[in-house]
């Protein structure tokens, strides 16, 4: 195939994240160079993977599960400053310490077989053609929106919270909070003191753990969230798999009833919420805590998909094209995880380009 005004390299990187960095890092490890053997892309403005984006009144203190990035600690850290900062300054300093050279802000709208081997990587920048594909491009940009009845005759204010900047815009305000994860809690405890009152809306009564969580479970915990990958699923995350932990913040915010959770309601109405049983809730704001989705639209055109929507893997390699490694999805979708999906996806993709070799020689 010509490969005219397409740049060639063995490995693209689509992300730079926690699972990207990590990625190049093991790629530099044993020996591939920075725009010469493999590119990283992000389409972000700046490093910090999605916790550049995390609102500011979440500072590092409140952050849990936060792993360092292979080869590098983080030190020093003001637990008081928001995790945006401490982060985004970690990864940028991770970045330029191993210069993996990040291409950013760089987009990548489409991933596409090449017809030779290869494939060929679209983005803002132009064209490349890869022989295999990390991609590491999270969850951030596909924010999961639940659908209800009478949501378009609101009259209030919804949002998700990937769009959440602190509490100051709920103060006086009636609030329905929507969602059993972390960001939903979290939220929630920050609004209710300036808030007119709050609700807190979850599908499945929240499961909080007391202590830390430990290696076994948290294995056992992967090892579900893995069976569905394999099986062609959508991943759950491993937090709703772990459950919620049961904090100082959060044991106050369940005595002073602030956490006392209720089931979905059955529809919106324009100034509020009804449930099936006829009980109601009015409403300035609803902030739809609901997750994410994978970010996966621009590897469409390799149709890696399976019939019950989710991508298929064995480790982090996409069954229906080897050429392709996933990490931070599904079981790698954790700080420690990711770490462990680059340097595997790494030894996976040496072996696969050494056996290519093998057989063009042989």
């Amino acid at each position: 195939m010509n490969y005219s005004g397409v740049r060639t390299v063995e490995v693209a990187v689509i992300g730079a994240g926690q699972a990207g960095l990590a990625a190049a890092f093991h790629l530099r490890r044993v020996g591939y160079e920075p725009d010469r053997d493999f590119v990283v892309f992000d389409h972000s403005p700046r490093p910090g993977g999605a916790w550049q984006f995390r609102w500011p009144t979440l500072t590092y203190d409140k952050v849990h599960g936060m792993h360092a990035l292979p080869g590098m600690e983080l030190t020093g850290a003001d637990p008081r400053r928001p995790s945006s900062e401490v982060i985004g300054a970690y990864f940028g300093s991770y970045e330029r310490t191993f210069g993996l050279r990040v291409h950013r802000p760089v987009s990548v709208p489409a991933v596409r077989a090449g017809g030779d081997g290869r494939l060929l990587v679209e983005t803002s920048e132009g064209g490349y053609a890869a022989r295999a594909v990390i991609n590491a491009t999270g969850t951030w940009d596909r924010p999961f929106w639940p659908r209800f009845p009478g949501q378009e005759v609101f009259g209030g204010r919804q949002l998700h919270s990937a769009r959440y900047e602190g509490p100051e815009g709920f103060r006086g305000a009636r609030v329905v909070v929507v969602g059993g994860g972390t960001s939903a809690v979290q939220q929630l405890l920050e609004i209710a003191p300036v808030a007119a009152s709050t609700v807190w809306v979850t599908r499945r009564p929240p499961v909080f753990r007391e202590g830390s969580f430990g290696e076994a479970e948290g294995r056992a915990a992967v090892a579900l969230v893995e069976r569905r990958v394999q099986e062609g699923l959508p991943p759950r995350s491993v937090v709703s798999v772990t459950g919620l932990r049961m904090t100082e913040a959060v044991r106050r915010g369940r005595e002073s009833g602030v956490l006392e959770r209720l089931p979905l309601f059955e529809r919106v109405t324009p100034t509020g919420v009804v449930w099936p049983d006829g009980r109601t809730a009015e409403a300035d704001v609803i902030l739809y805590a609901t997750g994410f989705r994978a970010a996966l639209d621009h590897l469409a055109p390799l149709k890696l998909r399976e019939p019950g929507g989710g991508i298929r893997m064995a480790g982090t390699r996409a069954l229906r094209d080897p050429r392709v490694h996933l990490v931070g999805y599904g079981p790698s979708a954790s700080t420690i995880g990711a770490n462990r999906a680059g340097r595997a996806a790494v030894r996976e993709i040496q072996r696969l380009l050494a056996s290519e070799e093998l057989a063009a020689t042989g």
